[in-house]
């Protein structure tokens, strides 16, 4: 099998480059691609008929003109939807994409992306299974991809299924974070956390540098706080706004 070279990106579009565009849309990361950056994070769930989309919430009424949730729908009824008019009229009849759909316009964009699984309650292990076994038949540069997850379910199906491919767990910060996050991470066998930068505090930060980890906080739009956890030991950004960031971070002298 391929080994994976884990190069750690300082910026990545959360969900795209959601104050742009809709996220976890196409549009989203050809936003993101124009605007030169050259990795986007994704949310990966399933749909009904076990078919993976790019989505995030369980429920479907924030960012589309439906409701209820998202794992009682099929593709069919899932691609009904507008998943753009609720963000801007020029996004009006934006459609769900698939995760065939996604991979595709990052391959054509030449991009790197986290994909963070993310279960619908009570499907932590299929989601994991079905995502990652259509992305271990079309996926070939391992360092281009990162695979994450809230869910310890989820990572301990990548772990056995793409043990090669970098993976980081998803944690909250401040009370969030949690205690044995340490025992976790070696556990899970990961290379990176990916962490509640507006929340967790320096001291924490500190603690979280002992791990010999990747630090990735999300989901980070004011240039200032970027600097002050970059200080912090924090190594990648996730952010709405990537050229924001990009701005300040890598154009202060």
């Amino acid at each position: 099998m391929t080994k994976s070279i884990f190069k750690i990106p300082r910026i990545i579009g959360h969900r795209g480059a959601a104050a742009y565009a809709p996220e976890n849309t196409i549009v989203g990361i050809h936003t993101a691609a124009d605007m030169g950056v050259d990795w986007v994070e994704l949310d990966v769930k399933l749909t009904k008929d076990n078919i993976p989309i790019l989505f995030h919430d369980d429920t479907l009424d924030r960012t589309t003109n439906g409701s209820g949730n998202v794992a009682d729908l099929t593709l069919k009824e899932v691609r009904d939807l507008d998943a753009g008019h609720w963000f801007g009229d020029s996004f009006f009849d934006l459609r769900i994409p698939t995760l065939e759909q996604a991979v595709d316009a990052l391959i054509e964009r030449d991009m790197g992306v986290n994909f963070e699984i993310k279960p619908c309650a009570g499907r932590e292990k299929e989601t994991a299974e079905v995502v990652l076994d259509y992305l271990s038949q079309i996926w070939d540069d391992h360092s281009k991809i990162l695979i994450s997850s809230f869910s310890h379910v989820s990572l301990e199906i990548a772990a056995d299924m793409a043990n090669d491919w970098a993976r980081s767990f998803c944690i909250g910060g401040g009370d969030a974070l949690p205690e044995n996050v340490a025992e976790l991470a070696r556990y899970l066998e990961v290379k990176a956390l990916s962490i509640d930068g507006n929340t967790t505090t320096p001291e924490q930060l500190l603690g979280l540098q002992d791990l010999d980890l990747a630090l990735l906080a999300y989901t980070i739009n004011d240039p200032d706080l970027a600097r002050e956890l970059q200080a912090m030991g924090i190594t990648g950004f996730f952010t709405d706004e990537p050229d924001t960031i990009m701005d300040g971070i890598f154009m202060v002298h």
